[in-house]
C-alpha cells in the first residue's frame, strides 16, 4: 500500500512509535519558529531545561506581534529574545522583517522538512511542502534542545482539486469552502492533504492561504505535493537548491476523500463570529462596511497586495471606510515600493502599517463600536478585534478592495474585468533583517537581558489521587484561546508576566473569574465541545495554572490546547456521557476520585457533592503524557530527569 505526502515525512522522521492512527508517535523536529507573543516563555523553558545551545538544525526567533511598543513591556520582550537568540544558537529576525509564516515561506520553508512553531498558523509552510505543525511553547524548546515531539498519529484527508478559479476568486475561497463543509471541529485528528489536477493551478502563496486556514479546521496540519510550482517559487527566492519533489503515492489511502471543483466556487466571506460560518458573498451585499483590513499571515504575500493594488489604482476609497494594509514582509513592502503598488494603495486612502500581525491579533487599529470590519484574516472570534461589539468578516484580498470603494460588503465580480497582475520571475532578497546567533565560543560569556515584566515559570503541582475542587466556571462549546487568555494591545506585553495576566485570564466570558479562582485556592473548570480551539498559546494553560486550576472537564478538547493542558500538569478529562454536562453548575464542590490508577485505565470518577451525583469521566492519555501528569508538567518531568 501506498504512502499519502505526510505518511513519507512522518516516516523518514520517526522516532518512536507506530504510524497507526490514535496511537502516540514521536518526530524528529528538523526546525522550529517562535513569535514574541510566545517566544517569551518558550526561551525562558529552554533555559529550564538547561540545554546550551539549540540541537535543531535552524531555529528563527521573529518579532511580529507586540510590535505596539507604547511601553516599555514588549520592547524588553524583544531585548530579551533577541539576546537569547545570540546566546542560544538562534537566527534573530528583527522587528519590521515581517510576520513569521510569510518570511519563513519566502526564505526559510524547506519542501520534506519538518517544523514546529509556538503558533497555531504554522501549518502555512505546508504550501510549500513542509510538515509544519503549530505548538505550544514547551514542546518547542523541547524540540530546540534536541529531544523529539510526540503527537497522536493523525488520520488522512485527501482533498481533490479540479477545474481552474474563476476571476476573482481566491484560495481565501478555496479555505472557506472547506471550512464550509468540515466546520470548525472538522478537522480535529486529521492530516489534510491537498492534491488533484487543480492543483497545479494554485501558486505556493495561495497554497499557503490555505494551509493556513486549515488551522481554523482544528486539523493537526495540511499539506500541498512540492512540485514544479514549488520549484519556480523556490527559484525566484534564489534557493532553488532547497527543492525536492514530494508526491503522494497512486495507491496511498485516505479515511475521507472530499470532491471540491474549482470552477464552481464564488467569492465568500466568513460572517461574525466564526470562520466556519460561511455566506456566499452575492447573500450578504450591500451591508454597510465601516473599516477594511487587509493583511495577516494568511493573505498578505506580493501576490495579494499586487492584486488590491491593481483594484485600488485610480479610485478612492469610500469616506466612511477606514482602510489598513499589512504588507507580509519587508521583501513584500520593498518590492511594492519599487514597482509603484504602494504608491496607488496610499492614494486612495488606505493606511499602511508595519510588516507584522497587527490588527489581526488585536494590536492596533481595532474598529468602532458596532462597525463592520472585512479583513483578509484567519480568525473573526468575538472581541479578537479588539472591540467587543464588532462584527468581524472574513473575506479575501479582492473582496476587501472591493468594499472599501464602495463602502459597502461587494462582490468584486462587479467591478468588470479582472486587472492583469504581473508578478516578477525574480524576488527581492535582502535578509540583512534576520540576525545570525553568536559563535559557541562568543556566546559562553554573553548575558541574556530580562526587564522587570519578565516573570518565571508559574508553581506546577504533582498529581494527586484525590481532587477537591469548586467548580469556578463552567463555558459552553468552541471556547477559544482568546477566550480563556484574550490577545489585544492591552494585554500582549504582559505575556512575560503570567500573574499580571491572570487578571485578563477568562475576561471575555466572566470578568469576576480571576478573583473568585484565586480565593477557591484550587478549582475545576467545565466546557462544552471543541474547548480551547484558536491559538497555540500555552498562556491558556499556564495562566489558569497560575490561578490554580488542577483540572478541566469538558466533552472535547482542540489538540494544541490539551497538550499543553497537560504540559502544565492541568489533568484533561471528557465526559462519558455528555449529557452529564448539564448536570453541573458552577459553584458546585466537586471531587475527583482515583486519579493514580484513573491516568492508567482512562477512568475517573466526578462526584458532585453539592448535588449528591456522580459521573463517569475519561482520561485519554498516552503512556508518556501520564508521566507528565504524575510529576505536575512537563518542565518538571525533564527537570527531575535531569536531576536523576
Amino acid at each position: 500500500m501506498g504512502q499519502t505526502i505526510a505518511q513519507k515525512i512522518i516516516a523518514a522522521h520517526l522516532v518512536s512509535g507506530e504510524m497507526i492512527p490514535g496511537s502516540e508517535i514521536s518526530l524528529h523536529i528538523d526546525r522550529t519558529l517562535t513569535q514574541d507573543a510566545t517566544g517569551t516563555m518558550a526561551y525562558i523553558e529552554f533555559e529550564a531545561i538547561g540545554v546550551d545551545r539549540v540541537k535543531t538544525e535552524l531555529s528563527v526567533a521573529y518579532i511580529d506581534h507586540n510590535t505596539l511598543q507604547s511601553g516599555f513591556m514588549n520592547a524588553d520582550d524583544h531585548r530579551f529574545i533577541r539576546t537569547a537568540a545570540a546566546k542560544y544558537g538562534i537566527h534573530y529576525s528583527r522587528p519590521g522583517n515581517g510576520i513569521c509564516h510569510q518570511v519563513n515561506l519566502e526564505r526559510f520553508g524547506v519542501p520534506g522538512k519538518t517544523l514546529i512553531g509556538s503558533d497555531s498558523h504554522t501549518p502555512t509552510a505546508g504550501g510549500i511542502g513542509m510538515l509544519a505543525f503549530g505548538a505550544g511553547g514547551l514542546d518547542v524548546a523541547v524540540a530546540m534542545g534536541g529531544g523529539a515531539y510526540s503527537m497522536i498519529m493523525p488520520r488522512m484527508y485527501r482533498v481533490n482539486l479540479t477545474g481552474k478559479l474563476s476571476p476573482w476568486v481566491t484560495a481565501k475561497d478555496v479555505s472557506l469552502e472547506i471550512l464550509r463543509i468540515l466546520s470548525v471541529k472538522g478537522g480535529v485528528g486529521n492530516i489534510i492533504e491537498w492534491g488533484g489536477e487543480g492543483v497545479k493551478t494554485l501558486s505556493v502563496p495561495e497554497r499557503a492561504t490555505i494551509t493556513n486556514m486549515g488551522a481554523e479546521l482544528g486539523a493537526t496540519t495540511s499539506i500541498f505535493p512540492s512540485d514544479e510550482i514549488t520549484r519556480k517559487f523556490l527559484a525566484a527566492q534564489g534557493r532553488e537548491s532547497d527543492y525536492t519533489p514530494i508526491f503522494a503515492d497512486p495507491d496511498a489511502v485516505y479515511d475521507r476523500v472530499i470532491d471540491i471543483d474549482l470552477s464552481t466556487l464564488e467569492p465568500m466571506a466568513a460572517c461574525p463570529h466564526s470562520p466556519d460560518n460561511v455566506k456566499p458573498i452575492s447573500e450578504l451585499a450591500g451591508t454597510p462596511v465601516s473599516q477594511v483590513c487587509v493583511g495577516s499571515c494568511t493573505n498578505s504575500s506580493l501576490a495579494d497586495m499586487l492584486s488590491v493594488a491593481a483594484i485600488l489604482k485610480g479610485r478612492q476609497i469610500a469616506p466612511s471606510v477606514g482602510m489598513s494594509v499589512s504588507p507580509g514582509s519587508k521583501q513584500v513592502l520593498s518590492m511594492l515600493s519599487s514597482c509603484g503598488a504602494l504608491t496607488d494603495m496610499i492614494g486612495a486612502g488606505a493606511r499602511l502599517l508595519e510588516c507584522a500581525c497587527g490588527p489581526c491579533i488585536g494590536m492596533g487599529f481595532s474598529p468602532e463600536s458596532a462597525g463592520v470590519s472585512l479583513r483578509t484574516f484567519n480568525r473573526n472570534f468575538e472581541g479578537r478585534s479588539g472591540t467587543r461589539d464588532a462584527k468581524v468578516y472574513l473575506v479575501s484580498p479582492q473582496v476587501a478592495a472591493a468594499s472599501a470603494i464602495t463602502g459597502f460588503i461587494t462582490d468584486p465580480r462587479t467591478l468588470g474585468d479582472y486587472p492583469q497582475i504581473n508578478m516578477p520571475e525574480i524576488f527581492t532578497v535582502d535578509d540583512s533583517g534576520v540576525i545570525p546567533p553568536l559563535s559557541p565560543e562568543e556566546a559562553k560569556n554573553f548575558e541574556v537581558v530580562r526587564g522587570p515584566n519578565i516573570k518565571g515559570y508559574p508553581a506546577t503541582y504533582p498529581l494527586t489521587d484525590e481532587i477537591d475542587a469548586e467548580l469556578t466556571l463552567k463555558v459552553g462549546d468552541n471556547i477559544t484561546t482568546d477566550h480563556i487568555m484574550p490577545a489585544g494591545a492591552a494585554i500582549l506585553p504582559y505575556r512575560s508576566n503570567i500573574p499580571k495576566m491572570s487578571e485578563f485570564c477568562f475576561n471575555v466570558c466572566d470578568p469576576a473569574f480571576p478573583e473568585r479562582a484565586k480565593k477557591a485556592g484550587k478549582s475545576i473548570v467545565v466546557g462544552g465541545s471543541n474547548y480551547g480551539q484558536g491559538s497555540s498559546r500555552e498562556h491558556a494553560a499556564l495562566v489558569p495554572l497560575y490561578l490554580g486550576v488542577r483540572a478541566v472537564v469538558a466533552k472535547s478538547f482542540a489538540r494544541i490546547h490539551k497538550d499543553n493542558l497537560v504540559n502544565a500538569g492541568i489533568l484533561p478529562l471528557t465526559f462519558a456521557d455528555a449529557a452529564d454536562y448539564d448536570a453541573l453548575d458552577q459553584g458546585d464542590e466537586l471531587t475527583l476520585t482515583g486519579l493514580n490508577e484513573g491516568i492508567v485505565t482512562g477512568k475517573v470518577t466526578l462526584k458532585d457533592k453539592t448535588k449528591n451525583i456522580e459521573a463517569e469521566l475519561v482520561c485519554e492519555l498516552s503512556a508518556r503524557q501520564q508521566q507528565i501528569i504524575k510529576a505536575g508538567g512537563l518542565l518538571a518531568l525533564t527537570g527531575s530527569r535531569k536531576a536523576n
